[in-house]
């Protein structure tokens, strides 16, 4: 196996974190999602422009192994925990803890208090496992089709 390195997003990062996003959609939550539901959360993979769009104000890391993108996790100026995505080789390896220490060492040495997120069925147990606790279970629709995800919250101070 390949050490994993975290770096920050680069520009040229647009398209490989665009494709894991759709990957781990379709591949890594088909166990926690139906393939009607995983159709609606990312009908397509996102354009480049979408997607710069997406993480043109989010402070974003990215997680490498061989020179492949195999993860990253953005955070709005806000706080809140916006894409948290693991390549499906690499769920279960450690991608996701050493993305989130970046992620939280970064919010605490930025300012910010609180973090919080929507996250998936396959999130919350990650971020429970961080400290985060669920403030609610949500049922959002996406193309007519309802989801489920859980609003969790962590404080930092």
């Amino acid at each position: 196996m390949s050490e994993i390195t975290i770096r920050k997003f680069a520009t040229e990062d647009i398209a490989s974190t665009a494709q894991l996003f759709f990957k781990s959609i379709h591949r890594g939550a088909a166990s926690h999602y139906t393939k009607e539901q995983r159709d609606a959360w990312a009908p397509e993979i996102p354009t480049p422009e979408d997607w710069q769009k997406r993480l043109a104000d989010a402070a974003t890391w990215i997680a490498e192994a061989g020179g492949k993108t195999i993860g990253f996790m953005s955070l709005c100026p806000n706080g809140y925990l916006d894409l948290a995505f693991v390549h499906p080789d690499w769920i279960g390896k450690g991608v996701a803890a050493r993305l989130y220490e970046v992620l939280e060492a970064y919010a605490r040495t930025s300012g910010i208090t609180a973090l919080d997120s929507d996250a998936s069925l396959l999130a919350r147990p990650f971020l429970a496992r961080q400290g985060w606790e669920v403030i609610a279970e949500q049922h959002p629709v996406r193309h007519g089709v309802p989801l489920t995800n859980f609003r969790m919250k962590k404080k930092l101070n």
